[in-house]
């Protein structure tokens, strides 16, 4: 479904509205006063619409005039190019270092050469992360690394039954893909780190995609789309 181009939300006013704005003074006039209201400001860029300019703030994009006199929430559409375009600045805005995410706390898996890099989040009571397991079948050369976020009941003795195999792995493919369940086993689970991860990420549901370009896909993908994610976010 086709969403509104902008929704407006808030309007503010201050002093000498009438006169145009650069990037940089509208960000100030913003932090100075209004970041009660949006939250603290971290850029402030020109948007494609003439005009218009896109205020990023934590993990959110507003958008403001050039006199800074309205603030405006909600996705900018290319309707020619059919592109989301706050949905994609999003992804490049909020884009994590894939490099230093605690890998320690993953289950690493490698396929082919393993060349190609992906770590996501996931759950094994999450129906669309076994849709996910499915299509990953189909995916080769790459090397996953998967945190275990059980968010759903039941969940934590799976992921301990499978962290604590001999074969992580296999467990979890077992359990997965042919609903084999993991011998009950005890030792020390990193569940709690990796839900303190998932949350400072912002990851509120399963699966959770994050590329080695740091781009984070927040769902499932079929086999297809995911070759050419892989291919497209691992270039340098």
């Amino acid at each position: 479904m086709f969403r509104t181009l902008l929704l407006l939300l808030l309007t503010v006013s201050f002093a000498h509205a009438e006169t145009d704005k650069t990037a940089d003074s509208i960000k100030e006039t913003l932090v100075q006063n209004y970041e009660q209201l949006i939250g603290p400001v971290d850029q402030v860029n020109k948007s494609p619409i003439p005009g218009l300019y896109e205020v990023v703030t934590g993990d959110h994009i507003f958008y403001t005039d050039k006199r800074a006199q309205y603030l405006i929430d909600g996705q900018m559409f290319d309707l020619k190019g059919r592109k989301n375009i706050t949905e994609a600045r999003a992804r490049k805005l909020f884009a994590v270092d894939f490099a230093s995410l605690p890998f320690d706390l993953a289950v690493k898996k490698v396929k082919g050469d393993g060349s190609r890099k992906m770590a996501y989040f996931t759950d094994p009571n999450c129906g669309y992360c076994k849709k996910l397991e499915e299509e990953l079948k189909s995916v080769d050369n790459v090397t996953l690394y998967l945190f275990f976020y059980p968010i759903f009941d039941g969940s934590a003795e799976k992921v301990q039954g499978v962290w604590c195999s001999n074969d992580k792995v296999k467990a979890w493919d077992d359990l997965m893909l042919n609903g084999v369940q993991p011998a009950a086993a005890k030792c020390e689970v990193p569940t709690a780190k990796v839900m303190e991860l998932g949350r400072k990420l912002k990851v509120n549901g399963t699966p959770a995609l994050i590329f080695a370009n740091g781009v984070i896909n927040p769902g499932y993908m079929p086999a297809a789309n995911l070759n050419k994610a892989l291919d497209d976010n691992n270039k340098k």
